[in-house]
């Protein structure tokens, strides 16, 4: 058997960020050509690995690993967004960690695929028939899952290595829609006697816009936008933006946005001030949850053009209208629906979605909601903001929320062996995060899911990491389970 680990130190070699997981998607394939095993791969690149019953199992029910190959890829201020990630162990509060240098670590999900390839890999274990299924494209819109054929995988009893929380199985998760807004804007000389500033927000958090969106976090992206819209309405200053940027994914709250902005000259005092104010006003909101998060101002450079007035308050007033955060709270205190504004980019030439011809501001709203009817209203109004701004949306992703049955045998024997390995049961929990499940059991009829996982502590950003020690014992409960059959 290959130990977990040593698997995970591999993918973290391969680059894998969603719509680019052709290598990784290779490295599974001649995986199971290495362990003499029948593998699928379909035209998004989603692999399905097969084991047989060995035997004394074969009339037992198949088991799925379900995981997605895709990861979350951001980076520290200064630092490269990751292509190969290099990890770092560590002793923390009496448990063994890892991390990697300044950058996502793709432990979401990579522990969870690197587990389920392990117990491929082991000839002694006895087991029913095996699927390890990988996805791509799940940190993004899913399009791996919601493309997937309907006879791509057979097995109704699905493991999910996917959660975050050790101590905990998740049973259902919220429904998500993800919207990209492309605002078209014109450029003009910039005005004479104008001075060009670089104003930036940095130092968030950051963190996964479903796990932790309703800890407080700082949107960089909503604290930058708003700052810049005082300026103009409350302080009466003829602010230009010449460009903007903010945040590295839509399913990620951004820690750091940063804009270049021209403003009259009489007027650098006035907007100076208040900077400091905001920056005060942020620190005081953001003490506990951001303690670093700072708003700086300095003079730079430009001698081109600038956006327009029109456009500039259009893209501010947009940002504005749009909320980032808790929307509406659950009876049980846990977020009902909620909306991350991830990214915001007026130099959109590398994404996808980008409008031939046109210059345009890039602006993704990320909605999730357990409820169906809240989700669509809540999505439904933001792409009326967008659209009243003249800008066209795409949608990226819609996927419907998913509940398990909690009385499902299948949920009870992945509970039990928590107790039996481990000495504890995993307490049921509803995720604020959209799952693959909510397209599998909408697809394939009769399936039933139980998500479980390692300790993921601020997954979707640079401060990602994992604990070791309760990957291990992950690893003991997903070997016991298949033993089990």
């Amino acid at each position: 058997m290959i130990p977990y680990l040593d698997i995970f130190k591999q993918l973290c070699t391969i680059p894998r960020p969603s719509h680019k997981e052709q290598a990784v998607a290779d490295f599974l394939c001649q995986f199971a050509e290495e362990h003499r095993l029948t593998y699928k791969r379909d035209a998004n690149n989603c692999v399905v690995i097969e084991s047989p019953a060995t035997p004394g199992y074969e009339d037992r029910e198949p088991i799925v690993m379900l995981n997605h190959m895709d990861m979350v890829c951001v980076a520290e201020e200064g630092y490269a967004v990751p292509g190969p990630v290099t990890p770092i162990e560590y002793d923390e509060d009496g448990e063994h960690w890892m991390r990697a240098d300044h950058t996502s670590l793709g432990a979401d999900n990579g522990i969870g695929l690197s587990i389920a390839l392990s117990i491929l890999s082991d000839d002694t274990l006895p087991h029913p028939k095996l699927e390890v299924l990988t996805t791509t494209c799940e940190e993004t819109d899913m399009s791996g899952a919601a493309n997937m054929a309907p006879d791509f995988f057979k097995g109704k009893r699905i493991l999910n290595i996917d959660s975050e929380a050790y101590d905990e199985i998740t049973v259902a998760s919220a429904g998500a829609h993800i919207q990209v807004a492309h605002l078209p804007y014109k450029r003009i000389a910039m005005p004479e006697g104008y001075v060009t500033l670089s104003v930036a927000v940095a130092g968030g958090q950051g963190g996964h816009s479903g796990v932790d969106i309703g800890k407080g976090r700082a949107n960089a992206i909503k604290i930058l936008c708003n700052l810049l819209l005082v300026a103009i309405r409350q302080a009466n200053i003829k602010l230009y933006i010449i460009n903007i940027k903010g945040g590295q994914a839509y399913s990620a709250i951004p820690g750091e946005a940063q804009a270049k902005i021209c403003i009259p000259k009489e007027d650098l005092d006035a907007f100076n001030t208040l900077v400091g104010q905001c920056n005060d006003a942020v620190k005081a909101q953001y003490s506990v949850t951001d303690p670093d998060v700072i708003i700086t101002s300095e003079t730079a450079v430009w001698h081109s053009s600038v956006i327009n007035e029109e456009g500039t308050h259009l893209i501010l007033a947009s940002v504005n209208g749009i909320p980032v955060g808790p929307v509406t709270m659950r009876e049980d205190g846990n977020v009902e629906t909620s909306n991350n504004i991830g990214i915001i980019d007026t130099e959109v030439s590398g994404f996808k979605f980008q409008v031939s011809g046109n210059s345009q501001c890039l602006i993704s709203s990320h909605t999730r909601s357990f409820s169906l009817q809240a989700l669509d209203e809540l999505a439904d109004n933001i792409s009326k903001i967008f659209t009243l701004t003249g800008a066209t949306v795409d949608i990226v992703m819609h996927v419907s929320s998913w509940q398990e049955d909690l009385n499902h045998p299948w949920l009870s024997s992945v509970g039990d062996v928590f107790q039996n390995v481990l000495g504890f049961k995993p307490t049921p929990v509803s995720m604020h995060f959209a799952l693959e499940a909510g397209y599998f059991v909408e697809k394939f009829s009769g399936i039933h899911i139980a998500s479980i996982g390692p300790r993921i502590m601020y997954p979707h950003s640079p401060n990602e990491k994992v604990s070791l020690t309760t990957a291990d014992n992950i690893m003991k409960v997903v070997r016991e389970v298949v033993v089990r059959g």
